[in-house]
């Protein structure tokens, strides 16, 4: 009878894999801006064109965040620095003086178109930087809402119209035709583009402007002490004006309400 034959285990190897480590991504600092070599005009702001304005140039500190502490700043003529802590030798100091509005600084001068440009407590301020493209992008700006308060403008009905406008002239504007309106609106669009968008938005103006007309016609009654409104035909009373709050706010708001949207579609009835 044969024998059984033994099977002999074969042990596998076991292969490690090494383990591959990610590269270390270096921090980049971002770049600190170079200076620029060229020639500076700095003008006053609000238009302001004076013969003559002088700005400090001692006796002024920047807050140096590197260093965490402030250091005290001073235009000298002789000096390469506008730091006093840098300085050396003889300080010569020099007057900064604007004229009719407007200093030029030539790239020569470069401490004082640094003082100016990046140190002076005064900057953006009492005076600003001409920068052509800056000045671009805000005058554009400018427009673009000029031409959307226009635009916005010539396409608001009547009512809108009228309710826009009372903010600005008051009762006068039940007294003007529609093309008085609409001119009045146009103008008013263009010269306050920004405040004009602003009751454009404003939910409650059209409430606000149905109120006053309703107690302009009589319909409705405004007490003298502005607390309370009432019907004009029998004096019953209709609601209080809270505690500091403008009377045609508030009634524009109880307007909103299930008891002041009934009587809102009844004053709108009386009104057509």
């Amino acid at each position: 009878m044969a024998k059984k034959q033994k099977t002999k285990e074969v042990e596998v190897p076991v292969v490690e894999t090494p383990v591959v480590e990610a590269p270390k991504l270096k921090k980049v600092e971002p770049k600190k801006p170079t200076w620029e070599i060229k020639d500076r005009i700095y003008n006053l702001k609000g238009g302001k064109k004076p013969l003559s304005r002088s700005i400090k140039s001692a006796n002024i500190y920047w807050f140096d965040k590197e260093k965490g502490y402030e250091r005290e700043l001073k235009y000298c003529q002789n000096q390469r620095t506008p730091f006093v802590d840098e300085m050396s030798g003889d300080q010569r100091l020099e007057h900064i003086i604007f004229r009719s509005g407007s200093l030029f600084v030539p790239k020569e001068k470069s401490t004082l178109q640094k003082l100016l440009s990046l140190y002076h407590p005064d900057r953006e301020k009492m005076y600003e930087e001409y920068k052509p493209i800056k000045m671009a992008e805000k005058q554009l700006d400018i427009l673009e809402i000029e031409a959307d308060a226009i635009i916005a403008a010539r396409n608001l009905d009547i009512d809108m119209m009228e309710a826009i406008m009372r903010v600005e002239i008051g009762s006068e504007v039940s007294k003007m035709s529609s093309k008085e309106l609409k001119r009045d609106l146009l103008i008013y669009a263009k010269n306050n583009p920004e405040l004009f968008l602003d009751l454009l938005n404003d939910e409650n103006i059209v409430l606000r402007n149905f109120g006053i007309k309703a107690t302009e016609t009589g319909i409705l009654k405004l007490s003298s002490d502005n607390r309370t409104f009432s019907w004009g035909s029998n004096n019953r009373k209709l609601m209080n004006v809270p505690f500091d709050e403008h009377p045609y706010s508030a009634l524009a708001a109880w307007f909103k309400t299930d008891e002041g949207m009934e009587i809102y579609a009844n004053i709108e009835k009386q009104l057509k």
